[in-house]
């Protein structure tokens, strides 16, 4: 078990020290200038991405004051859309009644990014920022798909291994990171 725990951080502190930095100022620069519009930041994913949206969607609006929402958190919602309409697009259609528009952002937290045959939901909510020119931006796993194709800013986590829970993790720890930033924080956090 040792050799699997030293293994795992290893590969996690490689993963750190990957992210692109100039990435992170743009991704900065870019929800400075959302507050500055009043956009709203849409926060999407599924699985553990869509977990990682409504923690990250609080942070957003408590600690940095921009108007946030990730569409999975309201399960009926999603439930009647999967079952009447079809999952590929439960995310568009939200964003759609949502008024989505170019003043908003769309910010993606996916390991694979999204294809074709895998997480139609977020290359259909993708398809739509593009087509309306909102901003993009998003943290994925190694090659990033359609969300590297189509978004201003992607960050890619890059790991030999464990790319779902490498991959999660740093979402977390790079939201976290953007949220503290000195020039997004508007808050201070109690602990």
């Amino acid at each position: 078990m040792i050799m699997y725990y030293e293994d795992f951080f290893e590969q996690l502190t490689n993963s750190v020290k990957t992210v692109d930095k100039g990435k992170l100022d743009k991704m900065v620069n870019i929800l400075l200038a959302l507050r500055k519009r009043s956009g709203r930041l849409f926060i999407i994913g599924s699985g553990g991405g869509a977990g990682n949206a409504s923690h990250a969607v609080c942070d957003f609006r408590k600690i940095c004051e921009i108007e946030a929402y990730a569409p999975y958190d309201n399960v009926s919602e999603l439930t009647a859309r999967t079952n009447d309409e079809g999952y590929g697009s439960t995310i568009k259609e939200w964003l759609q009644i949502s008024k989505f528009n170019e003043k908003d952002c769309l910010f993606v937290f996916s390991v694979g990014g999204g294809s074709e045959t895998v997480s139609s939901n977020i290359v259909n909510a993708l398809k739509l920022a593009n087509s309306i020119h909102a901003n993009i931006i998003g943290i994925v796993g190694n090659d990033g798909n359609m969300t590297k194709k189509l978004a201003d800013v992607c960050i890619n986590i890059f790991t030999d291994d464990y790319y779902t829970p490498i991959t999660e993790g740093m979402q977390c720890v790079l939201w976290h990171l953007l949220v503290t930033h000195p020039k997004l924080q508007k808050n201070l956090t109690k602990w």
